[in-house]
């Protein structure tokens, strides 16, 4: 295997970290006065702030978001009369998501004119905002949210950068280019290669140097980049800059709008401006081909709770599958109409050999169904397919969820350990199992499986392995009950092996509420202390404390509601393993990711997709969530500690970032699994808080880098280039990787590696033809030394979209309007009525799929959707003066019908018309 010779992406990616020093622009994190996440920020929330308040409106609901931080707007936006807290951590999330992934078209793509609208590559750019915003359609189509806001981040980059590098506001315009989100509209006026476009600027900062007849003539252009030469056309306008070459070439300087400056603040505003408004277009383009419902669903604005089963099926479970289905039942009947109401509910079954399929819904009763559905059949050799199940729920629920996995057997397919593992970390998601089996059989091998290695992916994702009788199980479930809910945190998690005596401090503020504690264990004592000096001891089963519930290796202590604030201790003892955790439900919590900065013309950060270096300090991006913001929260302390040894904290250097954003530097790097601890006031009570994270980390010599380009083609072969390096030992390493689709694949099994030196490799694979539009796949590919002491991983999403020529939107043809009797007075209008009827049709397309009403308080009807021609009526008192309704087709294009009987009312602005055809003053008018 050749080294160092990068494949064209990738090595131009990683020669880019190496050769490049920084600049200002428009970057994901700080520089500039506008950066894309600020673009991007105002734009979404926006967006969610006019959908949230459409929807609390058609049903009959006010919107009144208390404030403006995105906690508040969520808080609005789910309803502020339901009973219970509301967490913005989804929320934070989704955004975060969105814009790491703008960010990272920096890093991935900084030589790629397309994907910045540089050296005039602007049909090639369309094409990738065209491409992109297909994906996200066919993904929010298919209920594949994270890819949706995967893509719509890096579509979103390409989009505003369009407006800094680009000619466009020296030409006078002040509105979107429309025709970049629309491709059935020409990109008119483009200068050709052989026209000079700008004048030279010796000292690299002239105000404007696009040449007059450019101007007058209203040619775009944009300017050419040159990050490893300096050649380009004669006569061009360069980016700018100092890292790009082309700008030392006559004509000298640069035309990119980046960055505000004193001889350029007019048109970098400007750029800005208009930016954000192309950004509010596409947005809007997309809410209205998916719905208001699934456009907050894609952002994240939903209850925080997801119930997700993953259940054993085979013939010995059928007190275990009635038990799940008794909780589920709960759940549902008890939590309805409260902030605690489950989001989504998931159910994957498992048997032998066959697992899933995963049933996905928002539809409590479809749950209900489902579940009843099961019955306990086949088996019989004892270890079953549990992994494989958890695998699904694990690339199929949204990040961050809860899981439990319901079975009596090991796993039978336990070389999936490491992908649970590395999927678990990816997600950070929690998984808990309750296991129904004898807890004393043996391991027939080394290798085989034990009910251990369940214990291990519950302690590396912060959940619990409860073990009892199947007579034992409708107690235990109470947890289930427990963490099924709203803004749940964590506090504290520990985990001794062997186990030890040891006294254990937390910190609990006024905002928690329903706090419990879980020890896990066999033969464990510990008496529980407040801060008063109150103690409770675990043979006290209620006390002045709070109750205490034991069942099998569980012992479950729910606080009573009068705690004391401040700092308490449980003392625990016990010569065997056990476990502790600490959670309550609070509005206080954050998010975070592991990251690396990168270089380049525009420098940022990007989230690392496996384990930080070993020998390297860990850099972490936080997100700090209040109750009114994070302007109502201060953060003291932030560090990493290890769950199972030394209860030490390593803390961290803060940066604040501004908008409760930290970024986190910790030199000391623990040994072994660790994870986030934050220590912080919150302003609101004046109290000190605590909180941890609950996935565990660890750092690796192994570094592997690969990057998903574009989405992929049903039956078509898509070839993934990927790197490999160690700073280790170098020598043979072994490769693996697995997809949740199971779609075949093909790459090398092993790799020779030199120490500090990157291997490069492909890996292939082919979605089958009958995949459906709008799939999204996971993929982990794994590099571990042939000694078994060293690895690492990534997780890539890619999505599989069928590619489309169909791009014209629906169109609309009054055919008819009584609106005659309407008085001119508006105060006499509630006694009359007016009637419009609209044909609409698809042409050649794809065909309609629904139609909806978007102004007006009348009652809108229409024929079949499978006719060609499709009548629709509307009628509306004469009150309500101005009806909009929209029509989408089967892959995504909107049309839109808009007509005010407002006498002498103008026309809506061309950018909310039917595109082309939706022309109000033209309509033809019968009466």
């Amino acid at each position: 295997m050749t080294r160092l010779i990068m494949t064209p992406v990738l090595g131009i990616a990683l020669l880019t970290l190496t050769l490049l020093g920084p600049a200002v622009a428009f970057v994901p994190i700080g520089g500039g006065v506008s950066t894309h996440v600020s673009i991007t920020g105002t734009a979404l929330l926006q967006k969610v702030t006019e959908t949230c308040r459409a929807v609390a409106e058609a049903a009959g609901q006010e919107f009144e978001p208390t404030g403006s931080s995105p906690e508040e707007l969520v808080q609005a936006c789910l309803g502020p009369k339901a009973t219970g807290e509301v967490s913005g951590a989804k929320f934070h999330s989704a955004l975060q998501e969105i814009y790491t992934q703008n960010g990272l078209i920096d890093r991935d793509f900084a030589n790629s004119a397309p994907h910045h609208f540089n050296s005039e590559a602007f049909l090639e750019g369309r094409g990738l905002i065209t491409e992109g915003m297909v994906a996200i359609k066919a993904n929010i189509r298919k209920e594949n949210f994270q890819a949706a806001r995967e893509t719509l981040g890096r579509v979103l980059h390409t989009l505003q950068d369009f407006y800094s590098h680009s000619n466009w506001v020296e030409l006078g315009y002040t509105e979107p280019y429309i025709a970049l989100i629309h491709p059935d509209l020409p990109l008119e006026n483009l200068a050709d290669f052989n026209t000079a476009t700008c004048s030279d600027c010796a000292s690299g900062t002239c105000p404007n140097s696009i040449l007059p007849n450019i101007l007058k003539e209203k040619k775009l252009t944009s300017g050419y980049m040159g990050i490893f030469s300096a050649a380009k056309p004669q006569g061009k306008c360069s980016h700018g800059g100092e890292a790009d070459l082309t700008s030392t070439a006559v004509p000298r300087g640069g035309i990119n709008k980046d960055e505000r400056r004193s001889d350029n603040e007019a048109l970098h505003n400007a750029a800005v401006n208009a930016a954000t408004a192309a950004s509010l277009q596409l947005l809007e383009d997309i809410r209205l081909a998916v719905g208001d419902h699934d456009f907050l669903r894609m952002m994240g604005i939903a209850r925080s709770s997801v119930v997700c089963f993953v259940i054993d099926t085979t013939g010995s479970m059928s007190d275990d599958i009635d038990e799940a289905r008794a909780v589920v039942y709960e759940i549902i009947d008890d939590k309805k109409g409260t902030q605690d109401e489950p989001s989504e509910y998931i159910l994957v079954p498992f048997n032998d050999p066959d697992f899933g399929p995963m049933i996905r819904t928002t539809d409590p009763d479809k749950m209900k169904k489902e579940i009843s559905k099961l019955t306990a059949d086949g088996g019989g050799d004892n270890p079953e397919m549990c992994l494989s199940g958890l695998q699904l729920a694990l690339t199929g629920s949204p990040a961050s969820s809860h899981i439990y996995v319901f079975t009596d057997a090991t796993a039978k397919d336990i070389a999936l350990k490491d992908t649970i593992v590395a999927l678990i970390r990816s997600t950070k998601s929690t998984v808990s199992f309750f296991i129904t089996g004898n807890i004393k059989r043996r391991r027939r091998s080394l290798t085989a499986a034990s009910f251990n290695d369940y214990k291990d992916l519950a302690l590396a994702s912060g959940g619990q392995a409860i073990q009892v009788s199947k007579s034992q199980l409708p107690e235990a479930t109470d947890v289930i009950l427990d963490t099924s809910t709203s803004a749940l945190v964590t506090v504290l998690q520990r985990a001794r092996n062997p186990g030890k005596q040891e006294i254990f401090p937390f910190m609990l503020e006024e905002s928690l509420k329903n706090i419990t504690i879980y020890i896990t264990g066999t033969s464990v004592t510990f008496t529980l202390t407040n801060p008063a000096g109150v103690s409770q001891s675990h043979t006290e089963a209620s006390g002045k404390l709070g109750t205490i519930q034991t069942v099998g290796n569980l012992r479950r202590i729910r606080l009573n509601a009068d705690k004391l604030t401040g700092t308490w201790q449980i003392n625990i003892n016990s010569n065997q393993p056990y476990t502790l955790k600490v959670t309550g439900q609070s509005t206080i919590t954050f998010i975070y990711d592991f990251v690396e900065s990168f270089k380049g013309p525009h420098p940022g950060y990007a989230i690392l997709s496996g384990r930080p270096q070993t020998g390297q300090p860990a850099t972490l991006m936080l997100s700090v969530m209040g109750r009114k913001g994070p302007s109502s929260i201060t953060v003291g302390e932030v560090g990493l500690a290890t769950v199972s040894g030394p209860d030490a904290v390593s803390n961290g250097t803060i940066t604040d970032i501004g908008n409760g954003d930290i970024l986190v530097t910790v030199d000391a790097v623990p040994d072994g699994e660790f994870v986030v601890v934050l220590i912080g006031t919150d302003k609101e009570s004046n109290s000190k808080f605590q909180r941890q994270s609950t996935t565990q980390m660890s750092v690796s010599k192994v570094n592997i880098q690969a990057i998903v380009d574009s989405s992929v083609e049903p039956g078509k072969a898509f070839k993934l280039p990927f790197s490999v390096m160690t700073q280790g030992p170098g020598g043979q390493y072994l490769i693996s990787s697995r997809n949740d689709r199971e779609f075949p694949m093909s790459y090398p099994k092993s790799l020779d590696l030199t120490t500090g030196q990157y291997t490069n490799a492909n890996l292939t694979i082919t979605p089958p033809a009958n995949t459906s539009s709008g799939t999204d796949v996971t993929l982990t590919l794994e590099a571990q030394s042939s000694s078994g002491i060293d690895s690492n991983y990534a997780v890539l999403r890619f999505s599989v979209v069928t590619k489309i020529t169909d791009f014209i939107q629906p169109l609309c043809e009054v055919v008819s309007l009584q609106a005659d009797d309407c008085p001119q007075d508006v105060s006499q209008c509630k006694l009359f009525h007016w009637e419009l009827s609209a044909n609409l049709t698809d042409g050649n397309g794809t065909g309609i799929e629904r139609i909806s009403l978007r102004q007006g308080n009348g009652t809108l009807s229409y024929t079949s959707l499978s006719s060609p021609v499709i009548q629709a009526n509307y009628n509306a008192s004469c009150c309500s003066q101005i009806v909009e309704f929209i029509a989408i087709d089967k892959v995504g294009n909107v049309g839109k019908c808009y007509h005010s009987i407002i006498p002498s009312a103008s026309p809506p602005a061309l950018t909310l018309s039917l595109w082309l055809c939706l022309l109000v003053s033209a309509f033809v008018i019968r009466t």
